[in-house]
């Protein structure tokens, strides 16, 4: 504008260019950090966001399979699956209005004895919320489970009666959301009889989370088997879970299936070689025998003599195991759902260990049973003959030394169980008078009576390790122990001592440092019975698809003969020379003489068995020992230490069947405590076939 007045231009306010060049600047820097954030989100971590979107969009679902069941050999069910029902609620699928849900909520409260509400939902007592195992309220059940979960269902209630599930279902029109959901469990039909033989099942253990992940399993919904044959055959019966890849919306819900489901595939069923009858009659009688001695005991002494104890039944000829028993058990039925916290500590701090299978896992110190060892050995080397003589006067001593020329050597007595001695003993009555010097004086040598130190310790391992001591048998049950066969090798490295000489003499009994389970002293003497032939133990009879299609069948299996094959080393003092040999058929005939004549008038065991029809051989076993429990009961006296009672026998004894043997801890005296259990099991199983022949061919005569 001009003013004429006093001719005055104005013009235009501006704003000088170089006033904006920090508006520019900051232009620019947003304009490239966005660029660049662009990049990166696009370019740089596209892949892994798309493929996080992908996985956010699909989801594998595992489909459980069924688990395979167990059977006897005689098709009597020892381990089943069933069905148990639970009620859940799917947050998404209730009505909108709150009234309504309240409603239904309230009448799933009174048909449930759940209350409505409960407890206070925060951050702590989310993390804890485990369903049905919880103390909230259906309210708040829900109200975790939408926040979390929405489109999935969430357990309010388990192991509901079928009747309460039906009525639920009856209401499935007039309770969206609410639901029944049927889950597998385990039963086993015949319980703590078999537990130690079946096992039971658990969740997936944190360190083999991984290795069953990669086979397909689920934590926190699968079950592996944790003991037994559940354990053992875990592949074998747990077949393979199904799957489907679906795609879902942003709540979780399943729009559609992306590829075709993979159906599971059930597990195998398993016949197991156990006569369910047989194995009930064997722990009745050994249960029977404890409560009898123990009753005993109370009115003699004050206390009881034992509550553990083992029986084992094998087929002579073919390895099979008919029947396990090791007391105290477990009830496996109680671990059907979960495995109860109280419950699996009581079994774990147990000091009788019913948790662990006595009879595969147990290492105790054989006595007597191992004797047969000794005698082949001896027999078989030349050591004795048949006829030879041994002088037993009850007691003998021997100079114990540790290593020639050793200036500690002391005198050291060995005793006879019979302290009056049985005077002159030959193979066959050594056996049947299960005679200590005897064998202490074969099995180590007596001065000019048995020269050369006797058997010695190494080839007397050779022996028993033929016999199958000192090794696993393979049974398929997990937590088998080896036993021990020692050596003056072992003991330096073990026990930092040299061998003694008395050492050989207490192995030569079954004493001192020897070890073995009752599984290996029947394994031993069913070779015997079976004329050497060193059959494969089994506990399988056969497997089965889930339509009862043959899979598998069990195929008797001989190990070696200890008549036919070359399999014990010679050895020259201590020294192996290389060559090997095998032992006599005629030694195992005299040996099983001697086993026959135990239960004859005269032997061991004959009182046990006056009126046998069955014609039982056996061999008696009394084995001391001095363990923890015996040290805190006062009982390890020198002299007069506590035993453990054994007895294995076969039947009958021209053709053997059978072969039992019978482990009771503490048991004291074998004849009188382990051998009326054995003759009842051995008893029934003939008693048994007698009936299961005659059912089979009615008409025969």
């Amino acid at each position: 504008m001009i003013n004429n007045n006093n001719k005055q231009q104005y013009e235009k306010p501006t704003i000088a260019l170089n006033r904006f060049r920090w508006v520019f600047l900051i232009i620019a820097l947003v304009f490239v950090f966005y660029t660049f954030t662009l990049f990166d989100l696009q370019i740089i971590q596209g892949a892994g966001f798309k493929a996080q979107a992908e996985e956010n969009r699909i989801r594998n679902i595992s489909i459980p399979t069924q688990r395979g069941m167990i059977y006897d050999r005689n098709g009597i069910l020892l381990a089943r699956n069933i069905p148990v029902y639970n009620v859940a609620i799917t947050p998404a699928n209730l009505p909108e209005s709150d009234g309504k849900t309240y409603e239904i909520f309230k009448e799933l409260s009174t048909l449930l004895d759940i209350p409505v509400s409960r407890g206070e939902v925060n951050k702590e007592t989310s993390a804890l919320f485990t369903p049905c195992y919880t103390d909230f309220g259906i309210t708040q059940i829900v109200q975790i489970s939408r926040s979390l979960w929405p489109f999935s269902p969430t357990r309010v209630k388990c192991n509901v009666d079928k009747e309460v599930a039906m009525q639920v279902l009856e209401k499935s029109n007039d309770w969206p959301g609410v639901t029944v959901e049927i889950e597998s469990i385990r039963e086993y039909p015949t319980g703590e009889t078999t537990a130690e033989l079946i096992g039971f099942l658990g969740p997936i253990p944190e360190v083999l989370l991984d290795y069953y992940t990669e086979q397909g399993f689920v934590s926190g919904r699968d079950k592996v088997g944790y003991m037994g044959v559940e354990n053992s055959l875990q592949s074998t019966l747990g077949g393979t879970n199904g799957k489907r890849v679906v795609e879902v919306n942003v709540g979780g819900e399943i729009i559609r299936d992306i590829e075709e489901p993979v159906e599971p595939i059930p597990g195998q069923d398993v016949h197991l070689t156990i006569d369910y009858r047989l194995q009930k009659t064997a722990r009745e009688s050994l249960a029977s025998e404890l409560a009898l001695w123990n009753q005993r005991y109370l009115e003699w002494r004050g206390k009881i003599l034992s509550t553990t104890g083992v029986v084992i039944a094998m087929n002579v000829k073919t390895g099979e195991i008919l029947a396990m028993v090791s007391i105290p058990s477990y009830e496996n039925n109680r671990m059907t759902q979960f495995i109860p916290g109280d419950y699996y500590t009581q079994l774990s701090v147990d000091e009788a260990k019913p948790l662990l299978n006595k009879a595969i896992s147990s290492e105790l110190p054989p006595g007597s049973v191992y004797k047969l060892a000794t005698a082949i050995g001896a027999l078989n080397e030349g050591v004795v003959t048949p006829s030879q003589e041994i002088d037993d006067p009850g007691r003998i001593t021997l100079t114990q030394s540790f290593m020639e020329g050793d200036r500690f050597a002391h005198n050291q007595d060995y005793v006879c169980w019979d302290r009056d001695g049985h005077g002159p003993v030959n193979f066959v009555n050594g056996i049947k008078w299960s005679c200590n010097v005897y064998f202490y004086k074969v099995g180590g040598g007596y001065k000019d009576e048995v020269p050369d130190n006797g058997l010695g310790i190494w080839r007397m391992n050779e022996y028993a390790h033929a016999l199958g001591y000192g090794q696993l048998t393979g049974i398929e049950l997990p937590g088998e122990a080896d036993g021990l066969l020692p050596n003056p090798t072992w003991k330096r490295l073990n026990q930092g001592e040299n061998w003694a000489t008395g050492d050989t003499y207490l192995a030569s009994v079954g004493q001192g440092y020897v070890l073995a389970t009752p599984l290996q002293v029947l394994h031993s003497i069913a070779t015997i019975a079976n004329d050497g032939k060193h059959m494969q133990v089994s506990l399988i009879s056969k497997t089965t698809d889930s339509e009862g299609n043959l899979l598998k069948s069990f195929e008797p299996k001989m190990l070696w003969d200890i008549t036919e094959e070359n399999l014990i080393k010679s050895f020259i003092g201590n020294n192996p020379t290389g060559e090997l040999k095998p032992v006599g058929s005629w030694v195992l005939d005299l040996a099983k003489r001697g086993m026959e004549e135990v239960t004859f008038p005269g032997g061991t065991a004959s009182d046990l068995f006056e009126g046998d029809d069955k014609g039982i051989a056996g061999k008696t076993g009394t084995a001391e020992y001095c363990d923890d429990w015996a040290n805190r009961e006062n009982l390890c006296v020198p002299g007069n230490w506590p035993a453990h009672a054994w007895f294995v026998g076969y039947a009958p004894q021209e053709d053997p069947e059978i072969a039992v043997v019978a482990f009771i801890y503490n048991g004291s005296e074998g004849s009188a405590v382990g051998a009326p259990v054995v003759r009842r099991v051995i008893d029934f199983y003939f008693e048994q076939k007698a009936i299961d022949e005659q059912l089979a061919n009615p008409g025969g005569n």
